[in-house]
């Protein structure tokens, strides 16, 4: 927070505060049942994540808490735990936030949040896809008013039969309910965007759901103790208290990926996130500190009893067009929520638990971003491909593994990509010039001028021999004893390259050749120089590439001419009293 914080600037925050606290208190729930534990831990993590990652962040309208796809993983994560086993399944949610915390703060400590931008979009998009497809299929059980079968152990679309065929009739009452929430939603949202109203149509809808609910007795009690609607249960009116949460060092083992899955998914969409809204605030950002603003929002959450959280696009945009200016919109929306839940508590018992699963179809539904997907289809065969392998690898191997999977995937379909490396050969043409040569140009008897384009690292190995071997048979079978070799547009050079150039340039050495190597840049001349190549590779056959009148491509051509005892060459032979001072055009 800046020192001239003004009442202007406050006023603006709470105001942003208190609309992003009335969506925090039905997400918060929903996303606590996506997770499978007690809504009150998902309020507790809007209380709590919220406030530690406003104070510590660094975006000033991104709303930290807890998030639909952050929570679906953490239901995958606790799948290994008995479902019944209700006090076990909190205790490991409590340590797997800590576990989530202390990897998000290592790597805001060595500054490594600048390496989440290396994971393609086409893979969140992909998870987005997956996940909202899961988010749906959950929460069908409750949407009927049916019992949801199977165990955390069994895969999600097994459940999801076990659920259909063997969970009993549907409830009209819960249905109704569902179905009720959706509309009202979907006209309150449509409302709210031609009138420019404050966007509460989902806490507008579940009040109603359960208004309507207590009206007619569908969530009260009978006298067997039963209701006709599941509803929340209690949630109890207080703050959350510290406390360590139990230890098992086989729970560690079995919740390690899925920490892990979890940190840099957080990370990605919090940072994602806050990138966007800077992009119109034009607010600077420090990612390696948002990453560390994250782990403490996790670890503090983890010892005050809260879901694992992180940057939500729904409440952050919220904020940003409710207009907020500066952290402390977070720290009010924690506020209020925090008040709502000590004073409104005990009223929870009345929401349906159809009603929250109707939000969260919607929710569901929003979370395929289709505009996206379809733009990552046409715009190429490598992007569609990560797109189908990421929400596939959601849907049918697990939504944890599902990142890792996609990032595989995007790295190995890259490597060969970016190892094409492209050879071309350059002329020196009658009026010159030195161009790229065209079918039509006769091949060169006296020098060849060759262009390497790309990276030229380990993954390009083969493609830089065949273009070594090229050169090596040209100039054998066409008595060529000069080779200009133009490094200008290569780019990132390893020990690979440096080793198979040295072999090249030996070789031709050995076979009475001159190679000339002109285009050289510092990341290319520091390395040689280091390797030893100045103490057999004679000076003046390296041209850097500088700043200069001529370049060092038309140095290196000059220097190629005037070692020429005799240019027999048809095509770029000394004609009309043309000399090798003659100005050559550099157009390359």
């Amino acid at each position: 927070m800046t020192l001239n914080y003004s009442w202007s600037k406050a006023r603006k925050d709470l105001l942003a505060g208190a609309t992003v606290a009335a969506i925090s208190l039905p997400q918060g729930m929903a996303y606590a049942l996506i997770a499978g534990v007690d809504p009150r831990f998902g309020l507790y993590s809007a209380i709590v994540v919220t406030f530690v990652a406003s104070i510590f962040g660094s975006s000033s309208q991104l709303i930290n808490g807890p998030t639909n796809a952050i929570s679906l993983v953490v239901f995958s994560a606790l799948a290994f735990l008995d479902p019944e086993a209700r006090y076990d399944i909190y205790q490991a949610m409590f340590l797997l936030a800590i576990m989530v915390g202390v990897i998000q703060i290592t790597i805001g400590v060595f500054k490594l949040g600048d390496l989440t931008r290396y994971i393609s979009e086409s893979v969140v998009i992909g998870f987005m896809a997956g996940a909202g497809f899961l988010v749906g299929l959950g929460q069908v059980a409750n949407f009927l008013g049916i019992k949801d079968r199977g165990t955390g152990h069994q895969h999600v679309l097994l459940r999801f039969w076990l659920t259909i065929s063997q969970g009993g009739a549907p409830s009209r009452y819960a249905l109704g309910i569902g179905i009720g929430t959706v509309v009202l939603v979907l006209i309150l949202r449509k409302l709210a965007r031609r009138y420019r109203l404050p966007q509460v149509d989902m806490l507008v809808a579940l009040i109603a759901a359960a208004v309507v609910a207590a009206h007619f007795g569908w969530s009260v009690p009978a006298a067997n103790g039963k209701s006709l609607l599941s509803t929340v249960g209690n949630v109890p009116a207080s703050l959350p208290k510290p406390r360590i949460p139990e230890i098992h060092f086989w729970w560690v083992k079995e919740m390690s990926t899925s920490a892990l899955a979890i940190a840099f998914l957080g990370l990605l969409e919090a940072l994602a996130i806050a990138k966007s809204i800077a992009n119109n605030t034009r607010q600077k950002l420090d990612y390696n500190r948002q990453c560390l603003a994250e782990g403490l929002a996790n670890l503090f959450g983890g010892f005050f009893q809260s879901l694992p959280g992180s940057g939500s696009l729904t409440r952050s945009a919220i904020n940003h067009q409710a207009g907020a200016v500066t952290r402390m919109s977070g720290i009010f929306a924690s506020a209020v929520v925090a008040a709502v839940v000590l004073a409104l508590a005990r009223f929870a018992r009345f929401i349906p638990k159809a009603a929250l699963a109707g939000l969260l179809m919607v929710t569901a539904a929003r979370l395929i971003d289709w505009k996206r997907m379809g733009y990552a289809f046409r715009a190429s065969r490598y992007d569609a491909g990560l797109v189908l392998i990421t929400a596939l690898s959601s849907i049918f191997i697990s939504v944890e593994f599902s990142i890792l999977i996609g990032v595989g995937v995007s790295i190995l379909l890259f490597v060969p990509r970016a190892s094409r490396l492209r050879g071309q050969e350059l002329v020196v043409t009658r009026e010159r010039m030195v161009r790229e040569r065209i079918p039509s140009d006769p091949p060169c008897k006296a020098v060849i001028i060759y262009d390497l384009e790309g990276e030229i690292f380990f993954g390009s190995a083969i493609e830089l021999d065949r273009c070594f071997s090229w050169l090596k048979a040209r100039t054998r079978e066409a008595g060529i004893d000069y080779v200009v070799l133009r490094l200008k547009r290569t780019r990132n050079p390893d020990a690979v390259f440096f080793e198979h150039l040295e072999h090249f340039l030996h070789e031709m050495q050995r076979a009475g050749r001159t190679v000339l190597l002109c285009g050289v840049r510092p990341e290319v001349a520091g390395p040689m120089t280091s390797l030893g190549f100045r103490n057999w590779l004679p000076a003046d056959t390296i041209f850097l590439e500088e700043e200069e009148l001529y370049s060092s491509t038309i140095k290196a051509v000059r220097k190629a001419y005037e070692l020429l005892k005799n240019n027999s060459c048809d095509h770029c032979g000394q004609e009309a009293g043309a000399t090798v001072e003659d100005e050559l055009y550099y157009l390359v």
